[in-house]
């Protein structure tokens, strides 16, 4: 069986995404972090979230300057949008570049994102790039799945804690760039950048 290498926040999204590739594929989750210095780490709530669905955990780290990059992008322009594109293109090309997660080459990258969102969205022309450059597959799961669809089926297949993003602990990298704008940038920012939204986080599988 091939594996895939899957982008994993810990969330419902990229979780639901990794249980539709299991039949497929040997799914090996990939926790993406800045490592920042004075950063909560988002490597171990994505383990344990891991872990409680059953899928192997490898932590890839990627470049401190786009972390940088995006956060300037993103105070500029008053919205989190092309920051969190920037990123999510560039934790792809990391996975995508590297010969092996944890310990396991692979044939596929694969990332939770959905039909409706407004970023990340990956189009046509870069996905064929990185498949082109890297002699991989790339697969969005969830592309032809709206929010409501996912909602159902996340509601049947898994455990999932929700609530406002400032207090739900996550995997995802938005984590460390609002705790970096916090720090260079003051608590004022994230309210001005970041508009109010619902974070999950999954606890394990439903059943």
């Amino acid at each position: 069986m091939p594996t895939v290498a899957a982008l994993f926040s810990a969330g419902k999204d990229s979780t639901l995404a990794a249980a539709l590739l299991d039949p497929f594929y040997d799914v090996r989750l990939c926790s993406c972090t800045f490592a920042l210095d004075g950063v909560p780490s988002v490597v171990e709530t994505a383990r344990e979230a891991g872990e409680r669905v059953g899928f192997p955990v490898a932590t890839v780290e990627l470049d401190e300057s786009v972390a940088r990059e995006a956060l300037d992008r993103m105070v500029a322009d008053g919205y989190p949008r092309n920051g969190i594109q920037l990123v999510h293109e560039h934790a792809l090309e990391t996975v995508a570049g590297r010969e092996s997660v944890g310990g396991a080459a692979f044939a596929a990258v694969a990332d939770g994102t959905r039909r409706d969102d407004r970023a990340p969205v990956i189009e046509r022309p870069f996905a064929q790039s990185l498949e082109d450059r890297n002699g991989i597959d790339y697969l969005r799961p969830l592309a032809g799945y709206g929010r409501g669809a996912i909602d159902e089926l996340a509601e049947r297949l898994l455990d999932v804690e929700t609530g406002p993003s400032e207090e739900i602990p996550t995997g995802d990298y938005e984590t460390e760039l609002r705790a970096l704008m916090t720090a260079e940038y003051g608590e004022g920012a994230i309210s001005e950048v970041f508009p109010e939204h619902v974070q999950s986080r999954v606890r394990g599988r439903s059943r």
